[in-house]
């Protein structure tokens, strides 16, 4: 064991990580502080690659790479440290292509897919339903959302079948799962999905490109940079790399934590790895059984992510955005593909091959992904989709200390039973990372939320003078969760009569059938809610 003696040891260099440290540092720069990282980088699930792109070489983002308006907890911190972000080129034709390989193709340039009247009407619906259950969700405590057990009971699959009326709406609403999860439908619970859509602010948010979404921004230089500069403020030689915490032993005045080759003695432990990863630590003694249980049972996404470099973005001038739907194929790899353009103009398109899809492709040769996802390339944007510079792709399966992205996710049950013990401290031992967040968790911004409320509770404990007004009264009403779950009964969306169904879906046809416009949905869903008083 080392003779030095840390205040705080924090396991995973990544955003929350990094996050947690630098507030430490902040709020008491004599704090004596150590990062255990088992990659040989920081950044967790960020990672920023120089690759060769037109003008040379250029940086993409292979992990996480959009931040949104409405996170405000990651902007600020761009804002701290100095970076930029801009748009994600959105302008111009959508490309529509759902039901098969012999299905239509189709284009569209609203927020709204090119869908049939019918499903349409059944879109707007089940989106109408899931907003409304989301107002009603705990997110700080969802088992105090009214009828928590029996949503938590379902899967989203089995949601989804019993809601929604046309086939195709329920591929719809697969691939959106494997979009923003990496999960199919049938993996998670229901209120989880509630849950994680709340924090956003709703469904929608989780699935646009417009302002306010999760996909409106990038920042200049990739996201990796912000990991880099905050080790920088806390000092490198306070981050140990190549070095995975493999036991936490812990008692009355101390905690160790050992890896591979050390062991540090330290007064306060934040783990901020995600869940699968944290359940392979070895700890002592156990924790708790809810803990333990939990941790043991949150699976992780699969995606794969692709970058195509191009000499020219050529899908612009021919009036394409660059953004591809397609659903589950034999011949289509990918679920979504978005414009990657950098800012310095080098021309580029991103991809992402996830869920069931990830697991099927993963077993193939690089090189036959690669042809695949090419080849739908041409069939939705030209045959110029063929002449590309180079092609790079990142499994996150194969991560090491990842095993997946982006995030981990709850099966049915998890949430109602287990799910207090998710941030509730274990003697000296912290959580954090994304998945603990209440605000866009999953997200970079609810990877520094999580950091930042895991330093709090360490500073309450170890020097608490630092905390500020706001934060001191946080911490004495901790156990007192001040969410909304007791407003609106979800029983009123989760099981709509037959005839007020049918009196909601008349009154929007005509609407959805003349207006197919950017707010289109969102006006008739404010019009139905005045009108019904739901």
């Amino acid at each position: 064991m080392t003779a030095e003696i840390w205040d705080v040891i924090i396991v995973g260099a990544g955003l929350s990580g990094l996050s947690a440290a630098h507030l430490l540092r902040k709020r008491d720069a004599k704090l004596k502080i150590l990062i255990l990282e088992g990659k040989d980088r920081v950044g967790g699930r960020t990672v920023s690659t120089e690759i060769p792109a037109a003008n040379g070489v250029d940086r993409w983002d292979f992990g996480g790479q959009w931040v949104g308006s409405t996170q405000m907890h990651i902007l600020e911190l761009i804002k701290e440290l100095g970076f930029e972000t801009f748009p994600q080129f959105n302008t111009g034709k959508k490309v529509h292509h759902m039901g098969g390989t012999g299905a239509k193709v189709r284009t569209y340039r609203t927020s709204i897919p090119a869908l049939s009247p019918v499903v349409l009407l059944d879109l707007t619906c089940l989106l109408w339903k899931i907003d409304r259950l989301c107002t009603t969700v705990c997110v700080e405590d969802p088992s105090r959302t009214p009828n928590a057990i029996e949503l938590d009971s379902m899967t989203l699959h089995s949601y989804i079948d019993q809601h929604a009326w046309t086939t195709e709406l329920k591929e719809e609403m697969g691939l959106c799962s494997r979009s923003v999860f990496g999960m199919e439908p049938s993996q998670m619970s229901f209120l989880f999905f509630l849950m994680y859509a709340a924090a956003a602010g709703g469904l929608l948010p989780l699935l646009e490109s417009t302002p306010g979404t999760a996909q409106e921004l990038k920042i200049k230089g990739g996201t990796q940079q912000l990991s880099e500069c905050l080790a920088e403020r806390v000092g490198w030689k306070n981050v140990r790399l190549g070095s995975a915490v493999t036991a936490i032993w812990q008692d009355a005045e101390w905690a160790k934590v050992s890896t591979a080759i050390d062991t540090f003695l330290c007064r306060a432990v934040i783990v901020t790895c995600p869940p699968h990863l944290a359940a392979k630590i070895h700890y002592q003694p156990s924790l708790p059984s809810q803990r333990e249980f939990l941790a043991q049972n949150m699976p992780v996404g699969h995606m794969i992510k692709f970058i195509i470099t191009y000499q020219t973005a050529f899908w612009r001038e021919k009036g394409f955005s660059g953004e591809i739907v397609a659903g589950s194929s034999s011949d289509c790899p990918f679920s979504v593909t978005f414009d990657a353009t950098s800012p310095s103009g080098n021309a580029a398109l991103v991809g992402f091959i996830a869920g069931q899809q990830a697991s099927q492709w993963s077993s193939k040769e690089t090189g036959e992904r690669r042809k695949a996802v090419l080849s739908s390339l041409v069939k939705y944007l030209g045959p110029e989709a063929a002449s590309f510079i180079y092609y790079e792709e990142k499994d996150w399966a194969q991560e090491d200390y990842s095993g997946g992205c982006p995030v981990n996710v709850m099966a049915p049950g998890l949430l109602t039973y287990y799910h207090p013990s998710l941030r509730r401290p274990c003697g000296r031992i912290h959580w954090a990372g994304t998945e603990t967040a209440t605000q866009w968790c999953g997200y970079m911004s609810g990877a520094v939320q999580a950091g930042h409320r895991a330093a709090v509770e360490v500073l309450a404990e170890l020097c608490p003078m630092t905390l500020t007004q706001q934060e001191q009264e946080a911490m004495r009403h901790i156990q007192t969760v001040k969410g909304s779950g007791q407003q609106t009964p979800s029983s009123k969306l989760m099981y709509l009569s037959t005839s007020k169904a049918m009196v909601i879906t008349l009154t929007i046809s005509a609407a959805l059938l003349l207006a197919q416009r950017q707010n289109a949905l969102h006006k008739v869903k404010t019009y139905l809610m005045d009108v019904f008083n739901i």
